[in-house]
């Protein structure tokens, strides 16, 4: 367990307050004014322990940024290829792949990751209009 730090407490409390899933770079922007001596570095320090924790996982690199989720169950993402936005598509049922999976291969299943990509609705109809 890493010591208490207020910047580290921030840090990942920046990260559990948003549904952005954010990038480092982000989450430096958001609290460079509340902490002046704060450090890129120290953001990805902390963010890279963070998940090693497993109290955020990475929901992989979007527009050459790695994107961040404080929510760690098994869900899934929507990621538009337009403007970046990451979703959370918390009513899929993950269970079905892997059980669809198991059953097809004899694998025995632990965890997956499945990502959606497209255009978000306001992509799409920027798009068309």
């Amino acid at each position: 367990m890493k010591k208490y730090s207020h910047k580290r407490e921030a840090i990942l409390r920046a990260i559990q307050d948003t549904d952005t899933h954010p990038s480092a770079s982000w989450v430096y922007e958001r609290l460079k004014p509340e902490f002046p001596d704060l450090s890129l570095a120290t953001v990805y320090r902390n963010i890279a322990e963070f998940v090693k924790e497993e109290l955020i996982v990475s929901v992989g690199n979007v527009n050459g940024l790695e994107r961040y989720d404080a929510r760690v169950h098994p869900h899934t993402h929507f990621i538009c290829n337009c403007c970046g936005a990451v979703y959370d598509l918390c009513d899929y049922d993950d269970g079905i792949v892997d059980s669809a999976v198991a059953d097809q291969t004899g694998f025995c299943v632990e965890r997956h990751e499945l990502i959606f990509k497209g255009l978000c609705n306001k992509c799409s109809a920027e798009k068309v209009g």
